[in-house]
């Protein structure tokens, strides 16, 4: 008996467009459920050395929901990579300043940290309102 390995190949890749609805949802599990969508592990097709997800709209950001004293506790850094340069702001800060950036810090920590990872990260795109400029990619409405 003989078994044959399934490879996926860039032909047998069928992408489509989700859009999800962040208002009210719990932000890490929201991050969890949209990095397995993509990362394309809900797909039977699914390769780790392959990017074959599908690509991810998530509105309303700004509606996020943290649990605990999260709001004040968790703080973003960066750094300008000049002396002194370390800039630190809450998650009630980010929320209110850039809340894209919330939901798209917390996927991207949880896809691959390589080329393919960040593949797969330039397939989510995040808006703080309703509105969204991908009508035309008919996006299925993804209900987590």
């Amino acid at each position: 008996m003989t078994y044959k390995t399934f490879v996926t190949k860039p032909e047998h890749i069928q992408r489509e467009w989700w859009i999800v609805d962040a208002k009210g949802k719990n932000l890490g599990r929201l991050a969890t459920q949209i990095a397995t969508i993509l990362r394309g592990k809900n797909k039977p097709t699914f390769a780790p050395n392959t990017d074959v997800g599908d690509y991810v709209i998530v509105i309303n950001a700004e509606h996020i929901v943290v649990t605990g004293n999260r709001m004040d506790d968790k703080v973003y850094h960066r750094h300008s990579h000049y002396v002194g340069g370390l800039s630190s702001i809450t998650l009630r800060d980010q929320l209110i300043k850039f809340p894209e950036r919330v939901i798209g810090l917390a996927v991207k920590g949880m896809l691959p940290k390589n080329a393919l990872g960040r593949a797969m990260f330039s397939k989510l795109k995040v808006y703080a309102g309703e509105t969204h400029p991908h009508k035309a990619q008919k996006p299925k409405v993804l209900e987590l």
